[in-house]
C-alpha cells in the first residue's frame, strides 16, 4: 500500500492509522506543482485519437454482441437446472462489458474521447441513455466533483458523515448484518438512490436530484441540457417497454437487466473504493484545496478487469489530477508521474471484493484526530468505533 518517498516520524499526518497499520497520506503542501507533473508525463499520452478511441467503443459493442449471441442461443438449450447457473454467468460477463461502455460514455464527459466536444456529447448522452443513466446530468455533477474532490462543504459524491451528524440507525447498522444489508442497498440500488434523491452526495437546501432540470445541483442555464438527458432515458425505456410487450419482461431482464445490475454494482463499488479508505483524509474548507484534493483517492487493483474497465481503476489518481487523458495513454502517463509523486500517489493491491467489506466496516464516519489541534482540526479521517 502506496508509493515511494520517506515519511517524516514526526508528521502527525503521515503517521499509521489506527486502522490494521495502514500509513496515512501526506496532508501537507507538496514539494512540486501541477505544472511539474505534468512535465512528467510524455506529451503524446494528452493526444486523444478519434480512431483509437472509437475502436475500443467498437471491440466493447462486439463483445456485447458475441455474449447476447451465446446466451440467447445456447442458454435456452440447457437442460434444466443449468439454466439458471448459465444466466448469471452472462449478467457476470456482459456486466462487465456494459461497465467498460459505461466508461467511455465517461470518457466523452472528460472531453477524453476526441477532440469534437459535440461529437463527444452526442455519443455519450446515446450510450448513457442506453445503460439507464442521465449523461448531461451526471456530466455536470461529475464535473463539480473533480473539481471539489475531498472538501466536506463542496465535494458532490460520497461526502463521508462527521461523526457529530450521525443519527441512531448507524449505531444499529454498525454490526455484521447491518453492514450486509447497508451493502446489499449500496450494490443493487444506490446508483439509482443516489441519482434519485442525492443520497451520500452533498447536502443541499432543497430537494436535489440528477432528473429535476430545477435541482440546485445545476445552474440556470444548464437546465435545457437536464431536460435533454431525460428524454434520452425516456425515449430508451419506452424502447424498452416495447421489447418486453412482444418478448416478455422476463426475457428482457435476462439479456439486459440482469447485465445492468452488475454494471450498476461495479459502478457503485469502483466510485466508493476510489474515495473511500482509512489512508485518505477529508479537508473541511479551512484546510482544502484542490491539490489536496485531488491527491485525495487511491488507485484500486481490479485484476483482469483492469482492461475490461479500461484502467479507469489502477489509474484514478491521474484521472484527478488530468482527466482529459484517454485511458489508453493513463497507465504510461501513471508510472511517470508516480517517482514525482512519492508518498503523495496512494494505490492499495487489496481484492476488492474483501477491500469492500473492509470500508464499509472501517468508514463509518470521520472525525478530527484532535479537535483541541487548531493546526489539524481541519482534517478528518475515517474512524468506525463511537
Amino acid at each position: 500500500m502506496g508509493a515511494g518517498g520517506r515519511s517524516n516520524p514526526h508528521d502527525l499526518h503521515v503517521k499509521k492509522s489506527e486502522a490494521g497499520g495502514i500509513k496515512r497520506a501526506p496532508t501537507s503542501k507538496p514539494p512540486f506543482t501541477l505544472a511539474d507533473i505534468k512535465k512528467a508525463i510524455p506529451p503524446h499520452c494528452f493526444e486523444r485519437s478519434l480512431i483509437r478511441s472509437f475502436s475500443y467503443l467498437i471491440a466493447d459493442l462486439t463483445a456485447v454482441s458475441v455474449f447476447y449471441y451465446l446466451a440467447t442461443t445456447f442458454i435456452p438449450q440447457l437442460p434444466h437446472p443449468l439454466p439458471y447457473l448459465a444466466w448469471p454467468v452472462y449478467w457476470f460477463l456482459q456486466g462487465c462489458v456494459f461497465m467498460g461502455i459505461w466508461l467511455i460514455a465517461h470518457e466523452c464527459g472528460h472531453h477524453a474521447f476526441s477532440d469534437h466536444v459535440w461529437l463527444e456529447d452526442t455519443l455519450g448522452l446515446i450510450l448513457h441513455s442506453c445503460l439507464m443513466t442521465p449523461y448531461f446530468s451526471w456530466k455536470i455533477s461529475h464535473r463539480r466533483h473533480h473539481a471539489n474532490t475531498g472538501s466536506l462543504e463542496h465535494d458532490e459524491v460520497y461526502v463521508p458523515k462527521r461523526r457529530s451528524t450521525l443519527n441512531a440507525s448507524a449505531f444499529y447498522l454498525n454490526n455484521f448484518i447491518g453492514r450486509t444489508l447497508t451493502l446489499l442497498v449500496k450494490l443493487t440500488l444506490g446508483w439509482y438512490i443516489y441519482l434519485s434523491i442525492n443520497a451520500a452526495g452533498r447536502p443541499y437546501d432543497k430537494f436535489a436530484s440528477h432528473y429535476d432540470p430545477r435541482s440546485p445541483i445545476f445552474a440556470d442555464n444548464e437546465r435545457v441540457l437536464i431536460l435533454i438527458s431525460d428524454i434520452g432515458l425516456l425515449s430508451f425505456s419506452y424502447l424498452l417497454y416495447k421489447v418486453a410487450m412482444i418478448q416478455g419482461f422476463t426475457w428482457l431482464f435476462c439479456v439486459y437487466g440482469g447485465a445492468l445490475m452488475v454494471m450498476n454494482a461495479f459502478l457503485v463499488t469502483i466510485t466508493y473504493l476510489h474515495h473511500t479508505h482509512p489512508s485518505l483524509p477529508h479537508y473541511d474548507d479551512n484546510e482544502w484545496n484542490w491539490m489536496k484534493g485531488a491527491f485525495a483517492t487511491v488507485d484500486r487493483d481490479y485484476g483482469v478487469l483492469n482492461k475490461v474497465f479500461h484502467n479507469i481503476t489502477d489509474t484514478h489518481v491521474l484521472h484527478h489530477l488530468f482527466s482529459y487523458i484517454p485511458h489508453y495513454h493513463a497507465m504510461e502517463a501513471t508510472k511517470a508521474i508516480r517517482p514525482i509523486l512519492g508518498e503523495f500517489y496512494q494505490s492499495d493491491s487489496t481484492p476488492f471484493f474483501v477491500a469492500l467489506w473492509r470500508e464499509s466496516k472501517n468508514g463509518l464516519f470521520i472525525e478530527p484526530d484532535d479537535e483541541r489541534d487548531e493546526k489539524n482540526k481541519g482534517i478528518y479521517w475515517f474512524r468506525n468505533n463511537y
